[in-house]
């Protein structure tokens, strides 16, 4: 699937320009927006077609765990389970360049692909006054990498997104250069000692200060918690059978655009029944824990073509299916 060129507009900070990049938002576009960290994509957390335009603009390899970016920790408490020293972070440093990985709440509207399929959430509330204008008005989460190219060089300015992401997302908010200039600081609050997941804009020294000495992430774990970490996977108590031509007895079928058959299946969902790669993408995650429900011993999996969304989809069905 090409990635569908679009108009970017380049908008204002006024209330008419913020009115219409959440608008853009609401509706399933990508908005580039400033940070004081770097600028962001934007994409709706909760509509997994727009996250799913994320990557495909971006050119994204995987389907790492995305930031969803929040107006105000009242709001971020909503959509994860944070614990005491969660709380004393964000009352610390939120706004300000720290994401916290917490527990997913029974209320999280963060869509499966925004999470990568994890049970947790990664949230954060930016200190910028044009971003905090825009996600007021979108009245949602918004998914935001940075927004560039995947592999290249983190944007601080709008002339930099248009350079790398022009034709491939809908609108860039123009608010000048970011502060900051480097990614937030990542920080998983999920039960015992809060570990770092990625340095950032806020220091380990000031991290400590507010909560005691903290660990490091565990790359050997394998578990992608948070972008900036070695990549995981979603492993469904099923084994996964990949590429598969023929349905076996006993399987549940995990179909793209009708290839295998549903007759003799333990449970059966087509990504995609139209071959829509970015349908695929948004449904992946959700799909593949309804198939593990079903009981069934193994999961055969449709051929799906590695072009465009393919190859990140092909990427996180290859960890499902990897040895464990």
């Amino acid at each position: 699937m090409q990635h569908r060129l679009r108009d970017t507009q380049i908008l204002g900070t006024d209330d008419a320009s913020i009115g219409r990049a959440a608008g853009i938002l609401r509706a399933g576009g990508l908005v580039s927006f400033p940070t004081e960290t770097v600028y962001g994509l934007g994409a709706d957390a909760t509509n997994g077609e727009a996250v799913a335009g994320i990557y495909s603009a971006k050119q994204r390899p995987a389907f790492n765990p995305l930031i969803s970016h929040l107006p105000s920790l009242e709001q971020a408490l909503v959509q994860g389970n944070f614990d005491d020293r969660a709380k004393q972070l964000a009352a610390a440093f939120w706004p300000g360049p720290l994401t916290l990985v917490v527990p997913v709440s029974a209320e999280c509207s963060v869509s499966d692909l925004a999470r990568a399929g994890l049970d947790t959430v990664a949230l954060r509330v930016p200190d910028h006054p044009v971003a905090q204008s825009l996600l007021s008005a979108a009245g949602r989460p918004v998914a935001a990498p940075s927004a560039n190219l995947s592999g290249t060089v983190s944007p601080t300015c709008a002339a930099h997104v248009l350079e790398g992401l022009g034709g491939r997302i809908d609108a860039i908010v123009d608010a000048g250069p970011c502060s900051v200039g480097v990614e937030s600081t990542i920080v998983a609050c999920m039960g015992g000692r809060p570990r770092i997941l990625r340095p950032g804009g806020v220091a380990r020294e000031d991290i400590e200060r507010v909560v005691g000495a903290i660990g490091e992430s565990s790359h050997a774990a394998g578990s992608l918690l948070a972008p900036g970490m070695l990549a995981s996977h979603y492993a469904p108590r099923a084994a996964m059978r990949l590429a598969a031509s023929v349905v076996q007895s006993g399987e549940a079928v995990l179909d793209f655009s009708g290839q295998l058959s549903s007759g003799s299946a333990v449970a059966y969902l087509d990504l995609s029944p139209d071959g829509d790669l970015a349908h695929a993408a948004a449904n992946l995650f959700a799909f593949m824990r309804k198939l593990d429900a079903s009981g069934a011993a193994q999961i055969a999996v449709a051929p799906i073509p590695r072009n465009g969304l393919g190859e990140a989809i092909n990427d996180r069905l290859s960890r499902a299916a990897a040895d464990r």
